[in-house]
């Protein structure tokens, strides 16, 4: 069966293609891992806290959740989803401590969410690398402590109900 279309159609399926292809590759916009200003924030200085210290008792936590939420939109968005919804690519950050949150013990449930951070703050610095494939790039070095923290922040607030 030979079909034969003409110019204009192959013109305007070409320019459909392309359009497509500009928005696949621009999809995730820029991946160099963008500066976050934590100037306005406590300092934390230069040993990793073992826990969130913007938590729900800290009078910086209103800051700390304005630069996180900017800070997850500019640097994790882009594999992890807007709002921390992710589209199915990367982890669904709402349920990273949906294991703890429904812990009725509260020694049980503080020490689960202690396990949660641990884990958050070591993937963000380190990555994640598996058999040499890099399913997340390392931050430490271009976020600093306080940043990352925020971002910790902000996802504390997309938890799933």
């Amino acid at each position: 069966m030979n079909i034969r279309f003409s110019l204009a159609s192959r013109r305007a399926v070409a320019l459909l293609l392309a359009g497509l292809t500009a928005t696949a590759v621009y999809a995730h916009g820029d991946v160099v891992p963008q500066a976050v200003d934590t100037s306005t924030l406590p300092q934390l200085g230069a040993k990793w806290l073992d826990a969130n210290p913007y938590n729900e008792q800290s009078p910086a936590r209103k800051e700390a959740l304005r630069i996180g939420t900017s800070a997850y939109n500019q640097n994790c968005a882009r594999c992890h989803g807007l709002e921390a919804i992710s589209g199915g690519i990367s982890p669904d950050l709402r349920k990273m401590d949906s294991d703890c949150s429904g812990l009725a013990d509260a020694a049980k449930k503080a020490s689960c969410m202690k396990e949660m951070d641990d884990y958050f703050i070591s993937t963000v610095r380190r990555g994640r690398v598996r058999d040499g494939r890099v399913y997340m790039p390392p931050f430490e070095g271009t976020l600093t402590q306080e940043a990352i923290w925020t971002i910790r922040t902000y996802i504390e607030t997309r938890r799933e109900p």
